[in-house]
């Protein structure tokens, strides 16, 4: 199992928390800050089999909105390896 850590402008959240629950994927959403210019953004969890990694991360790169530079950072995406994993 795998974790993404998803950290994403504001702008792209909703596209790209639905999608990823539209695929059936478990999204928890936190708000977060951070950067250069304190801009919003929000940083998106989901856990996902290894076999869906793939998948999760496409719907990911493809729902977020094009950046207004080459320069600026669209998301920036981590993927832990999860050694347990429990629902209580």
């Amino acid at each position: 199992m795998k974790l993404i850590i998803a950290i994403v402008r504001d702008v792209d959240k909703e596209p790209v928390s639905n999608s990823l629950l539209e695929a059936n994927f478990r999204v928890t959403q936190v708000s977060s800050t951070g950067g250069l210019l304190r801009r919003g953004s929000s940083t998106l969890m989901i856990g996902v089999d290894d076999e869906k990694l793939d998948s999760a991360l496409q719907i990911i790169r493809s729902h977020l909105d094009p950046s207004s530079t080459s320069e600026s950072k669209k998301a920036t995406l981590f993927v832990l390896n999860v050694e347990h994993f429990t629902q209580i």
